[in-house]
């Protein structure tokens, strides 16, 4: 059955993530390769562990890698991808947080676009265990391949595969993970998205509690709390009624308005001194008598 691990492994009444539409995948599906390419996405995921999940578009659904280290742009950098469980088309542009169960955590779309398969048969392709396509996306593009290595690579046996880019005028020395860290969606970081959602989610049962993964997870849970504050700050500041230092506080407008008035006071004074002014001199020259 379509999407059966996938949808064994959650709760969908608890989870944000799509539970997934069979008609859109039998219709996805249906369309087969189009001119423009099938979808891929790369998603960012902070949970128990931070891992970048690597998602390619075949048969109406996505086909999906676990990357614990992110995507390399060096051709010399191996990366190991953990098969796992297809996921739903939907679940392509999924951004958010699951509170609990099966990858509580923090998920950002980190890349997306099209993939292109360099070999015709894509199903002989990935039964061979050697997948060779092309990517156009935000952040990764050009030629890769992905190539199981039998469990020789962190175990897992036929789930181990590597992630590796071809030399061309896309690959480079450049740690993409750490040079474009943001979202493509919402141009945010974990903070950000989790700031959107609910900060104090994880009172308990935090998804990370240890090491590395715990350390950011913490410290995303502070910096999303203080953002949440700082944006309830500014919208009430924004609310309409007027507070005791609003009051005192001149705007714009008042502003100009009592400049303008200032400046008309001062104008009028002048007039009104350089017409005493003439007024007084005749007769200061009538009074002066002339000089010897």
């Amino acid at each position: 059955m379509v999407l059966e691990k996938y949808k064994q492994k959650r709760n969908f009444t608890s989870t944000p993530e799509p539970a997934g539409d069979l008609e859109v995948a039998a219709a996805r599906a249906s369309k087969g390769r189009s001119g423009t390419g099938l979808f891929f996405c790369v998603q960012k995921h902070l949970a128990s562990h931070l891992h970048y999940d690597f998602r390619l578009e075949h048969k109406g659904v996505l086909l999906s890698w676990a990357v614990p280290k992110g995507p390399s742009l060096d051709p010399k950098t191996k990366r190991l991808a953990m098969h796992v469980e297809d996921h739903p088309y939907e679940y392509g542009t999924f951004e958010g947080v699951i509170p609990e169960g099966y990858g509580a955590g923090i998920v950002m779309l980190w890349d997306q676009g099209t993939w292109t398969p360099e070999s015709e048969d894509i199903d002989a392709a990935l039964k061979k265990g050697d997948l060779k396509f092309t990517l156009d996306g935000y952040k990764l593009k050009g030629s890769w391949v992905l190539v199981r290595t039998g469990g020789r690579w962190g175990g897992g046996g036929d789930r181990s595969w590597l992630l590796i880019k071809h030399k061309d005028d896309w690959a480079g020395d450049v740690d993409i993970a750490e040079f474009a860290p943001r979202s493509v969606k919402s141009d945010g970081d974990f903070e950000d998205i989790l700031a959107a959602d609910k900060p104090d989610v994880w009172q308990s049962h935090r998804p990370a509690k240890g090491g590395e993964a715990g350390e950011m997870l913490e410290a995303i849970i502070a910096k999303a709390a203080a953002l949440k504050a700082g944006r309830s700050g500014a919208a009430a500041a924004s609310r309409p009624g007027k507070t005791a230092a609003s009051a005192k506080t001149p705007t714009r407008s008042t502003t100009k308005k009592a400049t303008t008035a200032r400046a008309s006071k001062t104008a009028a004074a002048k007039s009104g001194t350089r017409k005493s002014a003439a007024a007084k001199a005749p007769a200061a020259r009538k009074r002066a008598k002339p000089s010897a």
